[in-house]
């Protein structure tokens, strides 16, 4: 199904506040004077049962394109009263703009007929709804293989700003490539243009939308078994041998959270390669091709900026955690576990352990 175009989607979401808070006093009105703190109207006010909606509509719900409205609705929450209720509403809401919603306390409702309206004297949920507006292919983003590069880089140093020029060098990419990504992430409020260079407003946010768009199974994946009484002991006996061969590579994902935290004990491991395996590489390691009961992942990078950050922990080398991240998002086992507790330690104090 295509997003309708705004007036059209305005209508739906009116229809939509009809149906959970019932339609009989309902009225729309999309040439309102209610204004948020910025100045700028709202795109539509709602009337249902004594209720005063004043919606804020975008045409996605990643993240990256909705981060500002939640923050627009969180700034406008303390001068409205208590009668008129902010509302984001979204073709489809994604997993980690809902979990920012309900963070930030931001009632919110989809087209896809998902919604968490939760204010004084209301409460409504309903989630687990299809998204009805998929599309095909991939559409264009800020997080591209080599666009995450730029992303990946500040949120090494989150606390600090860097120049446009230092991110281009320092990632590899050419000036036109470092402007349109950096254009990107401004429009989607992520990131802030500031007098000593480019800063993430919000680095949890940013590493969300990172995550939500990121796709593990884009990197050439060498699914197999090796003998091992252990993920940790195995991770251990496979770098030893790529340290020995003089092999590039870096832990990610479960041994790499492992060794960067020591929480969540596993049994798969993954292992970024910069060149594809050998046939002597998998012979020294005792590798054996085996899909199911796999017990590790040879990983191929679509982009070797993964490797940007990667650093010896306990003598193996991991990539960052940010990278270790948005890497567990493909995983199995104690993976969302695993992930929680990097961003706990390591990730939202801008810090490590080690």
């Amino acid at each position: 199904m295509i997003v309708p175009r705004e007036h059209i989607a305005i209508r739906h979401v009116a229809d939509r506040i009809a149906e959970i808070f019932g339609g009989s006093e309902l009225a729309v009105d999309t040439r309102n004077d209610f204004r948020g703190v910025d100045g700028r109207n709202w795109d539509a006010v709602v009337d249902a049962r004594g209720l005063t909606f004043i919606v804020e509509w975008k045409r996605s719900g990643s993240l990256g394109i909705v981060g500002p409205a939640i923050r627009r609705i969180t700034m406008a929450r303390s001068h409205l009263p208590p009668d008129v209720i902010p509302l984001l509403a979204v073709p489809y809401m994604g997993d980690a703009a809902r979990q920012h919603c309900e963070r930030a306390d931001v009632p919110w409702l989809d087209l896809s007929g998902n919604a968490r309206i939760v204010v004084p004297g209301v409460f409504y949920q309903n989630l687990g709804n299809a998204n009805r507006f998929k599309r095909a292919g991939r559409p264009e983003s800020a997080f591209g293989p080599r666009g995450s590069r730029i992303t990946r880089r500040l949120l090494l140093e989150p606390g600090k700003a860097v120049r446009q020029r230092v991110l281009a060098s320092s990632t590899g990419l050419d000036k036109g490539h470092t402007s349109r990504v950096v254009g990107k992430l401004l429009e989607t409020g992520l990131v802030e243009r500031r007098p000593d260079g480019i800063k993430a407003v919000d680095p949890n946010a940013l590493l969300d939308a990172w995550r939500e768009d990121y796709r593990f199974d884009r990197h050439q994946i060498v699914r197999g078994h090796i003998a091992s009484r252990g993920g940790d002991f195995l991770t251990r006996v496979v770098s030893q041998s790529l340290n020995r061969i003089g092999a590039d590579y870096a832990a990610t994902a479960l041994p790499a959270a492992w060794l960067w935290t020591r929480h969540a004990g596993f049994r798969l491991s993954t292992i970024y390669l910069l060149q594809p395996p050998t046939q002597n590489l998998m012979e020294e390691i005792g590798f054996r091709d085996e899909t199911r009961g796999s017990n590790i992942w040879l990983v191929v990078p679509n982009d070797e900026g993964v490797f940007d950050g990667a650093k010896l922990v306990d003598g193996i080398r991991c990539v960052h955690p940010v990278q270790v991240f948005v890497d567990l998002k493909g995983h199995p086992e104690r993976a969302s576990e695993a992930a929680e507790e990097l961003r706990r330690r390591l990730i939202s104090g801008g810090g490590n352990d080690n």
